[in-house]
């Protein structure tokens, strides 16, 4: 319901993974369990130098440092346009990666003696060398990426639709969208079919927690590669869909739309 510390704190709990987010303060402490890997995106990084540039466009220092940041998003570019594995690509970070990011950790102490620390080139060196840790993790975990903006893309949608979903419900809406977001969002980054795999879902609140695990877009989309799909389509009477409710610009009930019982046509419109 804020931006605060205590939203994250309490979703990520005891969380033992890699977080990976941008500099924001309500990120850095008391949060997740004690085996929380912490790792900061690249993409912000260099912002602050491009940011520098366009008050200065004669500053080198900050135009070099651009240079070679870029030059590490290639070696993941190369990866991809190889269609390297994870392991593979860790191998390509391992032999191009540490070069660079020697040339970038030497470059800003060096540049940062030529700057005032208030301006954008100082605080855009300042920036990064805080970070430099977090940064850095990628060379540790095969999995993790060089930014999050896959994540933030994901969520874009949300931002731009936020003043039109203003009628979308209570306290209680919130995480409701951000798991069905979440469930959408990863049947899209395993090119799973997004209505077939929720029409192949059984009745939830009949299942024991325990089966969850079993059910989610990924499990599902291990089962279809084996041959072996174990989710079943419901059976027409447990599937019970209520009249859609529509609402003005404003909020305010206008005729409700009756039930359907076909659930294709229901998800169609």
């Amino acid at each position: 319901m804020s931006r605060g510390r205590e939203g994250p704190k309490q979703f990520l709990g005891n969380f033992k993974g890699i977080l990976q987010s941008d500099d924001y303060i309500a990120y850095e402490h008391g949060l997740g369990g004690p085996k929380m890997v912490h790792a900061c995106c690249w993409s912000r990084v260099p912002r602050h130098f491009v940011d520098a540039v366009k008050l200065n466009q004669q500053d080198a220092g900050s135009i070099r440092a651009v240079e070679l940041m870029n030059k590490l998003f290639l070696i993941d570019a190369q990866a991809r346009e190889e269609r390297l594995d994870h392991a593979a690509r860790q191998v390509l970070r391992q032999e191009k990666a540490p070069p660079l990011l020697e040339q970038i950790r030497q470059h800003l102490p060096a540049m940062s003696k030529t700057v005032l620390p208030c301006s954008k080139a100082g605080q855009a060196c300042n920036y990064t060398l805080a970070l430099w840790k977090k940064l850095t993790r990628f060379l540790d975990y095969v999995q993790l990426e060089l930014s999050n903006n896959l994540a933030e893309n994901s969520m874009r949608p949300v931002a731009l639709g936020r003043c039109n979903w203003i009628h979308i419900g209570g306290p209680q809406a919130g995480p409701r969208v951000a798991a069905i977001l979440s469930v959408v969002e990863s049947c899209r980054r395993l090119t799973v079919p997004v209505r077939q795999y929720l029409a192949a879902l059984p009745a939830l609140a009949s299942l024991p927690i325990q089966r969850v695990a079993a059910l989610t877009p990924a499990a599902w989309a291990a089962q279809r590669s084996n041959g072996k799909s174990q989710i079943h389509h419901s059976p027409p009477s447990t599937v019970c869909l209520a009249g859609r409710i529509r609402t003005n610009r404003r909020g305010n009930l206008l005729t409700p739309v009756p039930p359907t019982k076909n659930i294709e046509a229901a998800v169609g419109k």
